[in-house]
């Protein structure tokens, strides 16, 4: 049985948006944000290669550890914060239900 999250994003012009997000299709939150037709540009198609998915996240959801090729992308990435993730490397899982999201500011 297929369940669908909520997931609230904040976009570089401060507007929320309220997105509904599969968790049975091993999807990305970059993908899910494409999908709805906001913002987000993914440059690299989701290799983990290009930062252009930044996101700050801004609620206290567990998320896995980010992986190391993850960390040396964001290490290299302008507008870098703590709680700085790439959205591509995010897979939505129902534990990640209310998950709150911003935009990162374009390179």
């Amino acid at each position: 049985m297929s369940a669908d999250i909520l997931v609230l994003l904040t976009d570089r012009e401060g507007n929320q948006h309220q997105v509904t997000a599969p968790t049975d299709m091993q999807m990305n939150l970059m993908e899910v944000f494409k999908a709805h037709g906001l913002p987000v540009e993914g440059t690299c198609g989701g290799m983990a290669l290009c930062a252009s998915c930044q996101c700050y996240i801004e609620s206290d959801h567990p998320l896995p550890i980010p992986s190391d090729e993850e960390e040396a992308m964001l290490s290299e990435a302008f507008y870098v914060k703590q709680n700085s993730r790439l959205s591509c490397q995010i897979l939505i899982t129902p534990e990640l239900e209310g998950l709150q999201v911003s935009l990162a500011p374009e390179a």
